[in-house]
């Protein structure tokens, strides 16, 4: 941290919300009467993901980051009691917001955050007062096209052939530490705490139903796309992104798409993976505070 972020560093609480009998964990800081900010994680991270911006950011705002159901240290309902679907990912964190009492508040979106937000961003848009977009994909051109390809296939038939090699790819422990190291300038300082954690969560007996269903649920984000980008559209909401140039999974033209249809966006290309924060949490948050004061949060 610069010296100037750790004159206002605050303490983070933890605590749970039970929504329709599901504990749902989150993480907050600063004071909840102040405005908002709502962080929405990505695949197979958790809240944990943004420890450095709560601690950094909430001396001037309220920051909150739950964990949906199946993911860090929120409850794990059997696929048969609840639908893993981004639809009802949503809806679980629409209800969570709603029992906490924020109803304006800045979206922060990485990954799966993105189609978790956009649902809320076109149900409530004048709740919404800004974005913060970090490899959260919009996208078509977003896509890598080698590896987002066994995907694809994956949707146009759902085999157990298909769900073996996704699991290997995606759910193994080498599968997503190569999602938190590629494409980082320094893979030896990322945290190997991050894959060691998020890999003993995925690693639970039924994780993989739950995951599968959401991989395979993934292609009605990418049908929702012309809704989600004529929001942006019509909306104009303030929006920051921030972007790891060299992700492997959502590549630089998904943020580029971004200008097509925003007339003002805060624009930043970090030379880092698909977890920007791992490696560039100072200047991604200072990005961050800049944007919240000047444009989210100008009034």
């Amino acid at each position: 941290m610069t010296t100037e972020s750790a004159k206002t560093l605050v303490e983070v609480r933890y605590g749970t919300e039970v929504v329709d009998g599901i504990n749902i964990f989150y993480r907050e800081s600063g004071i909840p009467q102040k405005r908002a900010v709502v962080l929405l994680h990505g695949y197979p991270a958790s809240s944990h993901m943004y420890r450095d911006v709560l601690v950094a950011l909430g001396a001037d705002w309220f920051l909150i980051a739950p964990d949906y159901p199946g993911f860090g240290n929120s409850g794990f309902p059997d696929p048969k009691d609840y639908e893993y679907t981004f639809d009802n990912l949503a809806r679980t964190i629409d209800k969570f917001l709603d029992q906490k009492g924020i109803t304006e508040f800045v979206l922060g979106m990485q990954d799966y955050g993105a189609p978790v937000g956009y649902r809320l961003a076109t149900k409530y848009p004048d709740r919404v007062k800004g974005l913060i977009v970090m490899n959260g994909n919009a996208y078509e051109e977003g896509f890598h096209p080698e590896t987002s390809a066994p995907v694809r296939d994956f949707w146009n038939e759902r085999t157990a052939e298909k769900e073996a090699a996704i699991a290997t790819q995606l759910m193994s422990l080498e599968g997503i530490k190569w999602m938190y190291v590629e494409g980082t300038r320094k893979p030896e300082g990322i945290n190997p705490d991050n894959w060691v954690l998020d890999f003993a969560r995925i690693d639970r007996p039924g994780q993989e139903k739950v995951q599968l269903d959401l991989f395979y649920d993934y292609q009605n984000n990418v049908k929702s796309y012309p809704e989600w980008q004529a929001y942006l559209r019509e909306r104009q909401p303030p929006t920051l992104v921030a972007w790891g140039s060299n992700d492997p999974i959502f590549v630089p033209a998904g943020a580029e798409a971004y200008r097509k249809d925003l007339k003002e966006i805060d624009f930043y290309m970090f030379d880092t993976g698909h977890f920007a924060l791992e490696e560039d949490a100072v200047q991604i948050i200072d990005k961050i505070r800049d944007f919240l004061a000047r444009r989210a949060f100008a009034d």
